[in-house]
């Protein structure tokens, strides 16, 4: 928009491929990389844009000699520090954060080398968290040939229907069954989610690799403050055998190197703090918008903030008394 705008535009990127998280977040089933990433992105490449890959903002390109060679800047950079889980054997091989598995994944499809794959063909899998993220490492497990894939779910399965207190307009919390629950049931003849389990520890098979985790099934009460408590259920600890761990219990806010220099102000979640209207920060002439802003969330999400915070920039450029078209 920017660029129809009469705007010069230069996007960097961290990664070696345009497309963010819909290039190598998303696996290549449910969205082709080359048809439809890749096509969008050229023509976005032949209509002007200049794209500089494998550079990250901060570390390869410092803020300073971005700002003086741009008269604005837009910080998309997404949530992308994942949230751990540290128990005991946290540090044993197998054990890796969701986004690695699934960007290695989408990069051997896309080199066709599998080199650098983390490979669970005949492995035993378990997914701790659920959403979209733990849903795919589900169904990658699945199309690697995983023997087993098991996952943990913190919370209560949810209801079927809406409950009392999440009313229209909220975001209905209710059972849903996604392509990879669906996979694993059809192989394996059971949905792979396990409801209120609560990860104790990771086990050694001697040899510094994971080979199974303690849990214990626990119990939600509502207290006077409305407030949800759990609690470990006596007797109910069982261990789960594993080959494989990946972590999918989402994200905690954008990485800092970005704000080293810019120390932008950051809302109580950790995120770039930015006006809702103008996406403008802090910091005059620079603008933020999606996951960095917001938290994670939805790729249309991203979408709409991105054209919000376009329109925005095209306004702050325009000279006194002038607008741009747009």
């Amino acid at each position: 928009m920017l660029n129809r705008a009469g705007h010069l535009v230069t996007v960097y990127e961290r990664a070696d491929r345009i497309g963010g998280l819909m290039m190598y977040g998303v696996p290549n089933m449910k969205c082709d990389k080359m048809d439809v990433v890749g096509r969008r992105v050229q023509l976005l490449t032949d209509e002007g844009i200049a794209f500089v890959t494998n550079t990250a903002v901060g570390k390869d390109i410092t803020i300073k000699e971005l700002r003086g060679s741009n008269d604005a800047l837009l910080l998309s950079t997404g949530s992308t520090i994942p949230r751990d889980l540290p128990i005991d054997g946290r540090k044993l091989k197998g054990i890796h954060f969701a986004m690695e598995f699934l960007t290695k994944n989408t990069s051997a499809v896309l080199s066709k080398d599998d080199s650098n794959k983390i490979n669970v063909s005949g492995k035993k899998v378990i997914v701790i968290g659920g959403g979209d993220t733990g849903n795919d490492c589900i169904g990658t497990s699945m199309r690697h040939g995983a023997t087993s894939v098991v996952n943990f779910e913190l919370l209560p399965q949810p209801p079927a229907e809406r409950a009392p207190d999440n009313p229209w307009p909220q975001w209905p919390r209710i059972f849903r069954i996604d392509y990879g629950h669906q996979e694993v049931e059809a192989k394996h003849g059971k949905d792979p989610r396990e409801y209120c389990v609560l990860s104790k520890k990771f086990i050694d098979d001697g040899n510094g690799n994971v080979c199974g985790i303690d849990t214990v099934k626990v119990e939600w009460t509502k207290g006077e403050n409305g407030r949800f408590k759990m609690n470990e259920v006596p007797g109910s600890e069982k261990r789960f055998d594993c080959d494989f761990c990946f972590l999918a219990m989402g994200f905690i806010g954008p990485e800092k190197e970005v704000n080293a220099e810019l120390k932008l102000d950051l809302d109580g979640r950790s995120n770039f703090k930015a006006d809702d209207q103008t996406y403008a920060t802090s910091e005059k002439g620079v603008f933020v918008a999606g996951d960095c802003r917001r938290g994670q969330s939805l790729v249309v999400w991203a979408i709409a903030e991105g054209r919000g915070a376009a329109a925005s920039i095209n306004k702050h450029l325009a000279p006194p008394g002038q607008t741009f078209d747009f």
